[in-house]
């Protein structure tokens, strides 16, 4: 029997609209390296490690009548050519120009009846640097029997052993009879399953984001500032199918050198930096700040321990929450923002106001591509009632990674939007890095750039406050 997907998995194939497609997207940008990383380099590693992500080679088949969920099925035709594209950008290309086209990329739905994944070569990058971006569908990356495949490319050093090619033989495909059969077997153990499939592959919106909002579990029911109005904010509009999309640069060490200041977290002073550009976007944009305002932000995370950057590739915590924070946009003073935050962080730590680990395990997932999916997967459903938009922090591996040789030097994480929510957050540390991708609707961000362009100014207030 194919193995069926998930009803959290289900869900997101039928929440999809063409305003809000379901997939999480990721930027990293690589410098060539000395054999250079050119497609049919980048075509081969993804030949030779795609047995680590079987799921890659499988696509949807749904059963006839929806009597069941969807099931996942090899693909007898998988093109490995027609997943990994190639794209170029006029030399020198500029990081606006790869922006543009990112945004371009991730306003296009993925070809359902295909694997859901899709990867770029984009060259013609200035000093020699050349851009993978990636694209995967939220149904497919669960964090537990599927990850990223932006993760089992990379490699800890550029002399790599390369992994020799496994013979693939596809399964047969099952037939409707079969499928058909199966699902009626099924629904003798569980009779209401059947009336529940359909009313959800049929378009009953309520029925699924119910679905989803039931299997996030204790994102509701454990989150204390769902029961407060979320703040009225330019942030929430009816999205169209058009996204633009921005990037900031940041020095880890600025954020460990506030955290040592204001003994807080770097996730912290992250969130306050991020309310500091808010505050500085809103203004621009002559929206009315009064000194009590906030934008709400749900914060899923990896935590460990220390609260800081994992030590190895592939360790990023066995722990992960959620939390729903409200950042305090109308307080001009960086340093009362950064208390502020840090004062809500440690109120939900102690206090338990938490979305369990187990829960978040079901919702997402612990490497870093992966990760990101989890603030969207947690939203579907239920964003215009509980929060602005989602903020997702991921700490990645501080000493530098390779895919075929290639160094990379920087990744940018592109969190879908949710409905309703014309923007979405996305930040990952990396080799003394800290990296920020501004996915936005075209139309409510228009001025996304703007804002990615605060984030080196809010960070330079917390810092000339320690001076």
């Amino acid at each position: 029997m194919p193995p069926r997907l998930s009803a959290l998995d289900a869900s997101f194939l039928y929440l999809e609209q063409p305003t809000t497609p379901m997939h999480v997207g990721g930027v990293a940008v690589f410098r060539k390296g000395p054999e250079g990383l050119d497609y049919d380099r980048l075509v081969r590693l993804v030949e030779q490690r795609i047995s680590l992500v079987p799921r890659y080679r499988q696509k949807v088949r749904h059963v006839p009548g929806n009597l069941a969920r969807p099931v996942w099925v090899d693909d007898t035709d998988f093109d490995t050519a027609y997943h990994v594209r190639r794209s170029a950008l006029p030399r020198p290309g500029t990081d606006a120009q790869l922006c543009e086209l990112v945004a371009r990329l991730m306003s296009r739905p993925l070809d359902h009846t295909r694997p859901l994944w899709e990867m770029y070569l984009v060259e013609g990058l200035a000093d020699e640097r050349v851009a993978v971006v990636t694209k995967t569908h939220q149904a497919m990356v669960d964090g537990i029997s599927a990850i990223d495949l932006s993760q089992v490319i990379l490699d800890v050093s550029p002399e790599a052993k390369p992994r020799a090619e496994e013979v693939w033989m596809p399964r047969p495909t099952p037939s409707d009879v079969r499928l058909v059969a199966e699902a009626i077997g099924e629904a003798v153990s569980r009779p209401g399953e059947i009336a529940d499939n359909v009313r959800a592959a049929t378009g009953d919106a309520v029925a699924t984001a119910t679905k989803v909002a039931g299997m996030a579990g204790k994102l509701v029911t454990m989150a204390w500032a769902a029961t407060r109005p979320v703040p009225g904010t330019p942030l929430n509009v009816e999205v169209s199918t058009q996204r633009r999309f921005a990037v900031a640069r940041t020095n880890l060490e600025d954020y460990r050198a506030v955290r040592a200041a204001h003994d807080c977290t770097v996730n912290d002073v992250v969130l306050s930096v991020v309310a500091g550009a808010l505050r500085s976007w809103l203004l621009s944009r002559g929206e009315p700040v009064t000194s009590g305002a906030t934008v709400r932000a749900m914060v899923p995370m990896s935590v460990r321990g220390d609260a800081d950057v994992p030590s190895s590739a592939g360790t990023l915590g066995n722990r992960v929450s959620s939390f729903l924070v409200d950042l305090p946009v109308g307080e001009p003073s960086p340093v009362v923002r950064l208390h502020h935050v840090a004062h809500a962080m440690r109120e939900h730590t102690s206090t338990g106001r938490n979305v369990g680990a187990d829960t978040l395990v079901r919702i997402g997932g612990f490497a870093p591509p992966t990760l990101h999916a989890l603030g969207a997967r947690a939203a579907s459903g239920m964003a215009r009632h509980i929060f602005n938009l989602v903020v997702t922090n991921v700490p990645g591996p501080q000493f530098p990674l390779f895919a075929a040789g290639a160094r990379m030097l920087e990744m940018f994480p592109v969190v879908p939007l949710a409905k309703g929510q014309a923007l979405a957050i996305g930040l990952t540390s990396y080799d003394g890095g800290v990296y920020y991708g501004f996915n936005g609707d075209r139309d409510g961000m228009a001025d996304v750039e703007v804002l990615a362009g605060m984030v080196d100014e809010a960070l330079d207030e917390l810092r000339a406050a320690n001076r």
